[in-house]
């Protein structure tokens, strides 16, 4: 059988500064027909390169050449090892990822914040029950679009699923892929930055976008110089078969940009669940975790705030020697 490499020449930039070059490189490729995509996605995982934020071919050739082996690396951009599989089942620590609700919480300019008033005060309460029980029964009033919260497709697309549609083996103890990115020196997070992780790793996933903007939440600050996740990085996501995208920043698209909002629309349209204005993400690990955000199953509503965790697995006492 014949077998093929790719000879080029490389520039490889960083999101969080720098980059590399790269002159007269050979790589394992799968097949004649390999696009420079597929090159760039090969290159970065075989040089276990993280936080890249573009990769380009001043020149590129596929030559027939028998492979060298590409460290471990599949020929096969598609390859990968399977889903990490820690912290399903035995000891666990719990991390939370949301951002208490309170009254008169601004989550994002122009959405009402929230307001709480009591139905049944604990005073009226005692002329109803008997002496020594009282309750509280308080109304909560606030958009769906408060604190940290999940959208499901019908947020954005009139026949799309709402939240009571949502299946809970989407929300729930999904494999946390985690991408730390809080030094990027861009807003847009691209497509390549994922390169580093196997396909099989991103499939099902939850893939969680830590840039550190959750410092702002609640302030002025929070509201302005964003970052998000580009267009491109949504297709890629979805075109990798992740399950949920996470971010804890104001927005998953650009909303400096004009009205358009690429990722929210490609990834509803695939039915990947979008998780916006998460915290803590600094204590995740890039993998091992284990994500769950669960809406209410409330028909005819399209975003809701959720109660998100990670679970991560603890050493069983005695396990390190």
């Amino acid at each position: 059988m014949t077998e093929y490499r790719a000879v080029f020449d490389a520039e490889i930039a960083f999101v969080n500064g720098g980059g590399l070059s790269a002159r007269g490189f050979r790589l394992d490729v799968p097949g004649p027909d390999v696009g420079e995509a597929a090159v760039a996605e090969l290159l970065v995982r075989h040089l276990g390169l993280a936080l890249v934020g573009s990769v380009e071919f001043p020149s590129l050739e596929i030559v027939a050449e028998a492979h060298k082996g590409s460290r471990g690396v599949a020929a096969d951009a598609s390859a990968g090892t399977p889903p990490d599989t820690a912290g399903a089942g035995g000891a666990s620590r719990l991390v939370d990822l949301s951002h208490p609700i309170r009254a008169g919480l601004v989550t994002y300019p122009g959405i009402p914040a929230p307001s709480i008033a009591p139905h049944l005060t604990r005073a009226a309460s005692r002329e109803v029950y008997a002496p020594g029980t009282e309750f509280a029964i308080d109304v909560l009033t606030m958009a769906g679009n408060t604190g940290t919260y999940l959208d499901s497709p019908y947020h954005r697309y009139a026949d799309g699923g709402d939240l009571a549609s949502l299946e809970l083996s989407t929300l729930v103890g999904l494999p946390a892929q985690v991408l730390h990115l809080a030094d990027a020196a861009t807003r847009g997070i691209p497509a390549e930055v994922f390169f580093e992780r196997a396909a099989a790793e991103l499939a099902g996933a939850a893939v969680l976008l830590h840039t550190g903007w959750s410092r702002h939440f609640g302030t002025p600050a929070y509201a302005a110089g964003a970052p998000f996740l580009s267009e491109a990085g949504a297709r890629f996501l979805v075109s990798a078969g992740v399950a949920l995208v996470g971010i804890d920043s104001l927005n998953i698209d650009d909303t400096e940009g004009g009205g358009e909002r690429p990722a929210h629309s490609l990834l509803l349209a695939a039915g990947v669940h979008v998780v916006e204005h998460l915290t803590g993400l600094d204590r995740l690990p890039a993998r091992g975790a284990r994500f769950t955000a669960v809406p209410p199953r409330v028909e005819g509503f399209g975003t809701f705030p959720v109660r998100a965790f990670a679970e991560l697995p603890t050493e069983e006492p005695g396990a390190a020697g």
